[in-house]
């Protein structure tokens, strides 16, 4: 089973750290000297006692690797060790395919596991789960005082099995039970559709390799659908975890034509990087809103600043997750590796969205429209002995256009947030139209 439990964010080479031979005696000093060791001897006193004390037989692997985890997890929420499972995981998480349930998670300052977001199409999407559930038991084990690595081991099953996460959610008075069915995962990144002539939608579940790619392909079936006229379009990002930094990259640059897109900073000389939009834009201007909420985290969080620094388009929704940092594979050998926190990325202007989150231009909660019964107002058709229209009314177009009015008014509950960005996008249309 694979449960994404945080996105890996950079394409970066992985660094390969190894002891050079050799080395001269004033290297030798200069290192031993940087040695902690007062803190390494009581380490080693440490596992001594254990081994020797604990109630159960304790191997030194497994003492070693309690120590990695410990190491890492203690530093921040996404710095994480790699067991081969894992890191086999990992790898296929970013090409589309992984067992599990299909949440991204991280570990709550309370000790509980938070979901981030649920994937789309998937057990933990279709089960109802949402961003912001506090996983507090799986089956029948507390999750507080958890690792990741604990919590991830007790969620893997082989598919078809089911698991009953407890969970507590804001808004409802107590525990909520949820069951879900493990399967295979086949994440299909980007889908599209036109919500009604002229206006397209795409939405982004999570950010991989073939995304950027895809995302071109999706506005190039939108403007085909459009017959070439394509006035508007919806960029879902909202419950979009994010994923691969390099496909986010290729998104953004995909709608902008020159300028920064995003770069990163941190204590190793190569985490600095710079991404810049190159001079090609498949998107040849269409106008622009972006839908993102408290789901949309790291890549998704690059994109929206982007979009918004540029001001190549709107962003619309509730306040984003706010995970500003990078993380680098650093592979230890074939097998092991671990997760570590390198940069912070920053957006085009030099934001930092770490903890705080992309602000919508237009904040817009999730809801639901309910329409009136009846119209108040009378006509003047209403009146007794009103003259008559003389013109014919084409009774196609009349009825075209109530079956139009019916769809908006079914998206309107269905996705209010999405109704909204429509409505606006008509807007923005008119009013360059009317320049």
């Amino acid at each position: 089973m694979r449960l994404i439990r945080n996105p890996w964010l950079t394409a970066t080479t992985a660094l390969v750290i190894g002891i050079a031979v050799g080395l001269t005696s004033q290297v030798q000093a200069e290192n031993e000297a940087r040695l902690p060791i007062d803190e390494v001897r009581l380490m080693s006193q440490i596992l001594e006692r254990i081994k020797q004390s604990y109630v159960e037989e304790v191997t030194d692997e497994e003492l070693f690797e309690s120590a990695i985890e410990g190491m890492l997890s203690g530093l921040d929420p996404h710095s994480d060790y790699l067991t081969p499972d894992d890191f086999k995981e990992l790898r296929e998480s970013t090409s589309g395919e992984f067992g599990g349930l299909g949440i991204e998670i991280v570990l709550d300052e309370t000790g509980y596991v938070r979901v981030v977001a649920p994937i789309d199409d998937t057990p933990a999407y279709r089960a109802g789960m949402q961003s912001g559930d506090l996983i507090t038991k799986i089956d029948d084990t507390p999750v507080k005082g958890m690792t990741i690595n604990d919590a991830v081991t007790l969620m893997r099953g082989k598919p078809k099995t089911d698991i009953v996460l407890t969970i507590a959610r804001d808004g409802e008075n107590g525990p909520i039970e949820v069951e879900i069915t493990r399967d295979i995962i086949k994440i299909t990144s980007v889908r599209s559709r036109m919500l009604e002539d002229g206006y397209g939608y795409v939405r982004i579940s999570q950010f991989q390799e073939r995304t950027g790619p895809d995302f071109i392909t999706a506005i190039k079936s939108l403007r085909e659908d459009a017959d070439g006229d394509l006035k508007g379009m919806v960029l879902d990002l909202r419950n979009n975890p994010g994923g691969v930094l390099q496909a986010s990259v290729d998104v953004v640059d995909a709608l902008i034509s020159e300028g920064l897109i995003v770069y990163t900073e941190g204590r190793a000389a190569n985490s600095d990087s710079r991404f810049n939009a190159r001079s090609s834009d498949p998107s040849e201007g269409v106008n622009l809103v972006v839908l993102i909420n408290g789901g949309s985290a790291s890549a998704s969080e690059i994109v929206a600043g982007a979009v918004q620094d540029h001001k190549r388009g709107l962003i619309m929704g509730t306040q984003s997750f706010g995970k500003g940092s990078v993380q680098t594979i650093l592979p230890l050998d074939k097998d092991h590796a671990i997760k570590l926190t390198t940069a912070r990325y920053y957006t085009p202007s030099g934001r930092s969205i770490q903890a705080q989150g992309i602000v919508p231009d237009v904040i817009v909660k999730p809801g639901k429209l309910t329409q009136q019964d009846g119209d108040p107002y009378y006509k003047e058709s209403d009146l007794a002995g009103s003259l008559n229209n003389t013109q014919t009314t084409d009774d196609e177009q009349s009825e075209a256009e109530a079956d139009k009015e019916v769809e908006e008014e079914n998206l309107a509950e269905r996705d209010y947030q999405l109704y909204q960005a429509l409505t606006m996008l008509k807007g923005i249309a008119f009013f360059n139209a009317a320049k």
